[in-house]
C-alpha cells in the first residue's frame, strides 16, 4: 500500500489549518481530516467554468473573476474555454495555496498560472469585488465548501445579502454569477432570488462517472 505523504500546511486568516497530501500520484487538500478538494475529483469545477466561459468565447475583451485557486481546475477549464484576448483574474487568500500550485515538483497549475491571460492576486476575493465595480463578464466563486464556510469564516460574508450585492455590482451588463457548493443549499438559492436574480441550480458529480454530487448555482439579472 502506498503511503499518504503530508507535503505542506497552511493557515487561513481565521486560523484554520489546510494540509496538502499526496497519495499514489494524486493530490488533495484537507481540513480537519476532511477532503476539501482533490486532483482525482474535479469534474464539478470543470463544469462550473465551462458553462460560464464557453458562451463568452466569441466576446471580445472578456474579463472573468475566479474566487479561490484551489488546485487550479476551475482556472484551467476557464482558460480552455475562453478566447486568447480574455483576462482571468484569480483571487486566492492563502499564500501557500498559490505556492503549491506553482511548485515544480507537484506540477499542479504551473502552465495555467503562466498563461498571459491570468491576473493572479494574493488577496481576499471580497476585496477584489469591492475594488472592481462593473469589471467582470462573469464571476465564479469557489472559495470554500459553499455557503457553509469550511476553511475561513470570513468566506461566509460572500453568501449573505451584502456579499451577493457586492458581486452583482462587480458585473458588467449581462454578466453572470456562478457558485460552487459541496451540497445543495436552498436557503442560499432563495437569497439569490431575493436579490433579483434568476437562478439555475444543477447537480454535478465530483468525478465524471462517480463520487459525491455537488451543486452548481448560476445566477443572472432578470
Amino acid at each position: 500500500m502506498k503511503k499518504v505523504e503530508r507535503l505542506g500546511t497552511a493557515t487561513t486568516p481565521d486560523g484554520t489549518e489546510l494540509v496538502l497530501h499526496r497519495h499514489d500520484g494524486a493530490y488533495s487538500i484537507r481540513v480537519d481530516g476532511a477532503e476539501l478538494m482533490s486532483t482525482r475529483r474535479h469534474h464539478s469545477e470543470d463544469v462550473l467554468a465551462e458553462r460560464v466561459c464557453l458562451p463568452l468565447r466569441e466576446r471580445e475583451g472578456t474579463c472573468v473573476l475566479i474566487g479561490g485557486l484551489g488546485l487550479g481546475f476551475t482556472l484551467k477549464a476557464a482558460l480552455r474555454s475562453l478566447a486568447p484576448d480574455a483576462t482571468v483574474v484569480v483571487a486566492e487568500i492563502v499564500e501557500e495555496v498559490i505556492a503549491w500550485n506553482q511548485h515544480a515538483e507537484y506540477d499542479l497549475s504551473i502552465s495555467a498560472l503562466a498563461d498571459a491571460r491570468v491576473d493572479l492576486r494574493h488577496d481576499d476575493v471580497a476585496n477584489v469585488l469591492k475594488q472592481s465595480r462593473g469589471a467582470f463578464d462573469a464571476i465564479m466563486l469557489d472559495v470554500d465548501n459553499g455557503a457553509e464556510a469550511m476553511t475561513t469564516s470570513g468566506n461566509a460574508q460572500l453568501y449573505r445579502y451584502a456579499g451577493i450585492a457586492m458581486a452583482i455590482a462587480a458585473l458588467r451588463p449581462g454578466g453572470r454569477l456562478a457558485y460552487w457548493s459541496a451540497n445543495e443549499n436552498v436557503g442560499f438559492e432563495r437569497s439569490l432570488r431575493d436579490a433579483g436574480l434568476v437562478v439555475e441550480t444543477i447537480p454535478v458529480r465530483a468525478h465524471a462517472t462517480s463520487g459525491a454530487w455537488h451543486s452548481l448555482m448560476f445566477a443572472r439579472r432578470n
